[in-house]
């Protein structure tokens, strides 16, 4: 069964955070709550969420994760280079921000690496580990419903920053070239703004262009 995606914009930049929900079990998981307020509230009302996946660790991505485990006792997983941001307001650049003080620390429950899969009842997300924009960025991709949830990594058109502490221009192509060799179409459900489809951007997006 198709699992069903639910988009909304939290948080001070207004970071995309994902609902995903298995059909078949009616679990649900939360990719990336950068803020929490009456809007996810009213989202996850109704819901089982079992996960709170995070795809890197800045603080527009994870300000609402502490309520959020809070509210719904969710198992919390980044990927282990990007864990001390949960801990440390300086390593999620929330203090030097126009945001600081804003976040809750918390500690991660696993630490995820390339190559770990997360289950949901029947839907799995295998963990691709994508650097560039962060150390411990990653990607979550469900090869069975092509969906891709690419964090600041791959965005519509363009790509996340590289001059952020953490970022690596060579690590970023390295990641992307990796995306890209991924087998036929995906949905790529970003970061930031509109989602766009893997096929898409091996067209129009000029620094994968430059790699073809």
């Amino acid at each position: 069964m198709p699992v069903r995606i639910e988009k909304i914009p939290l948080g001070p930049v207004e970071a995309n955070c994902f609902v995903v929900t298995d059909e078949a079990s009616l679990l649900s998981l939360v990719i990336d709550p950068g803020g929490f307020d009456g809007s996810l509230e009213r989202l996850i009302k109704d819901k089982q969420i079992k996960y709170i996946l995070l795809t890197h660790g800045h603080y527009d991505h994870i300000l609402g994760v502490h309520d959020l485990k809070q509210r719904t006792g969710a198992e919390v997983m980044i990927h282990a280079l990007d864990a001390p941001c949960l801990e440390d307001e300086y390593e999620s650049l929330a203090a030097l921000s126009l945001y600081p003080g804003l976040q809750k620390c918390l500690t991660a429950d696993r630490l995820l690496e390339d190559g770990d899969s997360v289950t949901l009842g029947e839907t799995v997300l295998r963990v691709m580990h994508t650097p560039g924009h962060t150390k411990g960025s990653v990607c979550y991709v469900d090869e069975e419903d092509r969906v891709i949830f690419s964090g600041d990594t791959l965005f519509c058109m363009t790509i996340g920053r590289t001059d952020l502490p953490g970022g690596d221009d060579r690590q970023m192509l390295d990641s992307l070239k990796r995306l890209i060799a991924l087998d036929g179409d995906y949905t790529v459900c970003t970061g930031h703004n509109r989602n766009t489809t893997l096929s898409s951007e091996r067209v129009r997006n000029r620094y994968i262009r430059r790699m073809l």
